[in-house]
């Protein structure tokens, strides 16, 4: 449990990034936002598969889009990265296989780095 608390208590970095609701230019960690929200998707999917039930990854990405408040085309590539990494495992796995479990642990780790890295370059 320390690890996911430690991924998503840097998501409180995430305002402090924001410029505001619309951007002129892309933000240099805009891409590794969208690889965030695609592993929260791909950990909604693979978490509940393998047995933690309920919507808690899905409630970490509502609190992205909220702390980033996106104009409605920005919103809409944050919903459709967190259902790529919803789907990209929806298609390949219909139970929890030890496969399934060491692509949870990966994507925990990956989600960490990208947040640290993130806070680390661009929070105050």
């Amino acid at each position: 449990m320390s690890r996911i608390l430690q991924i998503f208590l840097v998501l409180a970095v995430v305002p402090a990034l924001s410029s505001g609701p619309a951007r002129a230019a892309e933000a240099p960690f805009e891409g590794s936002l969208m690889r965030l929200a695609e592993i929260l998707g791909s950990l909604h999917f693979l978490r509940n598969l393998c047995g933690e039930e309920g919507t808690q990854w899905r409630g970490q990405m509502e609190k992205l889009i909220e702390a980033e408040k996106p104009d409605p085309a920005r919103r809409a590539k944050f919903i459709a990265s967190f259902n790529r990494g919803y789907r990209s495992f929806e298609g390949a796995y219909a139970k929890c296989t030890p496969s399934a479990t060491e692509a949870i642990d990966r994507y925990m780790k990956e989600g960490e780095t990208l947040t640290r890295e993130v806070a680390g370059r661009y929070g105050n």
